[in-house]
């Protein structure tokens, strides 16, 4: 079975046909680092992960660019809040975000561009729509034309979105300058107190669309294959980086991707409900892989509903198939099934591929209980292969060290615990208490050093 790709664009699920046979180009919206990320920035990263990991397993090389917004009227606004310099303050969040990947095991993209390292890029960008006739400079500024560009032969503005042009807002505040309502900025002039960057038309600094069509171009060619995203950047992200390309005469993106919100009580996740459920907080509750496991678990397509008790039954999911792979012992990747394989050509059907691993798990288990360690093996093998696919391979090393921490973290609270023991048997003279949890701490192989600021504990050689 070939791949299909559900193409928002289109509104159909279309077989995908690279454009370069054996390669693959995607470049994914990534993050505008204002403030540490939380579990609904990560569901895009960690459904395009799995999009790109079965991409590779389908034997194509892939070119993925994942971008990073770096420069935003809300970082300005966050870091000049808090008295610090926007630099500062981008590149703090920014490692928060690449910390956050890291923890859930989204693969590293091929390249991350900056928004403010690709300046040149933009220029020649707005060059060509300037002389096409569907941009024009003000006041500093340069906008895009939209009813230049809706009056265009071959205008496609509107079709991603299905918004009507005359309906449209694009949710920008300064409008100094602007021929139409509707138009939108490409550059912005400099404003006191702001950074800025020469161009022909004046200092200033970027507008949010254009530095997506310049930067996936630049690295995936005028022309690529998939371009990702989260569902609330139809528009007017995603709809103006069309424009702008098309308008350019880029063809740009053939498939168009978008992953569904994570929600609680029925909201989108975002700041201003104030219920974001930060990364950390969520790893108190589950491990790092289980997390992982739970914002993949649903189809991309399909609202994540958050609560708790779905976190924690997701991750008993995830044990289930860890307890079973643990329990056979050392076994290498072999091949997924044919059920896992056309459940992720059917446009990335994660739970149907969750549903064949679980199949197969139980299978196992039935096999462990006959006696049948060969039939075991061969299911175990499948199950790595179909969890590496999923980014979830209970035996891959990172997983392992994960679970090292985990274990070291849990040992470390049962015997401060006990030492907290000791501590007051030893107040309340109770000597013969003190000296049974000391021995057997030792028979435990833990040796207790006594210090000035109280007991410390370590492993024996």
């Amino acid at each position: 079975m070939t791949l299909s790709i559900f193409d928002t664009a289109t509104g159909t699920q279309r077989d995908f046909e690279p454009i370069r046979p054996g390669h693959a180009s995607v470049y994914l919206c990534g993050a505008t680092p204002q403030s540490a990320p939380h579990i609904g920035h990560l569901r895009s990263g960690v459904a395009f992960d799995i999009l790109r990991r079965w991409l590779e397993h389908s034997g194509l090389d892939v070119a993925f660019v994942r971008n990073v917004t770096d420069i935003d009227d809300k970082i300005l606004t966050k870091a000049n809040d808090n008295g610090r310099p926007w630099w500062e303050w981008v590149s703090t969040y920014e490692r928060e975000f690449t910390r956050a990947y890291n923890l859930l095991g989204v693969a590293p993209p091929s390249v991350e561009p900056r928004a403010t390292g690709h300046v040149t890029q933009m220029v020649d960008y707005m060059h060509r729509l300037i002389d096409a006739g569907f941009a024009y400079a003000a006041e500093g500024s340069v906008y895009f034309d939209i009813a230049a560009w809706v009056a265009a032969e071959g205008s496609d503005y509107g079709h991603l979105s299905g918004n009507r042009v005359e309906e449209m807002e694009q949710g920008e505040t300064d409008s100094s300058g602007k021929r139409g309502p509707q138009d939108f900025a490409l550059w912005k002039a400099a404003k006191p107190g702001e950074p800025s960057w020469p161009t022909p038309w004046g200092n200033g600094r970027p507008g949010w669309h254009l530095e997506c069509s310049a930067m996936s171009t630049w690295y995936l060619g005028e022309s690529f294959d998939i371009h990702c995203g989260g569902l609330d950047l139809k528009f007017p992200h995603h709809e103006n980086e069309i424009a702008q390309a098309h308008a350019a005469g880029d063809g740009f993106a053939n498939y168009w991707m978008h992953n569904h919100w994570v929600t609680m009580a029925g909201e989108k996740m975002s700041k201003s409900l104030g219920n974001v459920l930060s990364i950390d907080n969520m790893l108190t509750l589950v491990r790092p892989v289980e997390l992982r496991y739970y914002l993949g678990s649903a189809h991309y397509r399909s609202v994540l509903e958050y609560s708790e008790s779905a976190l924690k039954e997701a991750a008993a999911g995830y044990r289930r198939i860890e307890d079973f792979v643990r329990r056979v012992g050392e076994v290498e990747i072999s091949e997924v099934t044919g059920a896992f394989a056309e459940a992720m050509d059917d446009d990335i059907a994660v739970p149907k591929a969750l549903a064949e691993i679980h199949n197969v798990v139980r299978r196992g288990n039935s096999a462990l209980a006959d006696g049948n360690q060969s039939a075991a093996h061969q299911a175990a093998g499948q199950i790595r292969a179909m969890t590496a696919v999923l980014g979830v391979d209970p035996l891959d090393e990172r997983w392992q060290a994960a679970g090292d921490t985990r274990t070291q973290e849990a040992l470390d609270k049962l015997v401060t615990a006990e030492l907290a023991r000791r501590s007051q048997a030893r107040k309340d003279k109770d000597f013969a208490t003190a000296d049974e949890v000391r021995d057997r701490l030792a028979a435990a192989g833990i040796e207790v050093t006594d210090t000035a600021d109280g007991p410390e504990w370590s492993l024996k050689d």
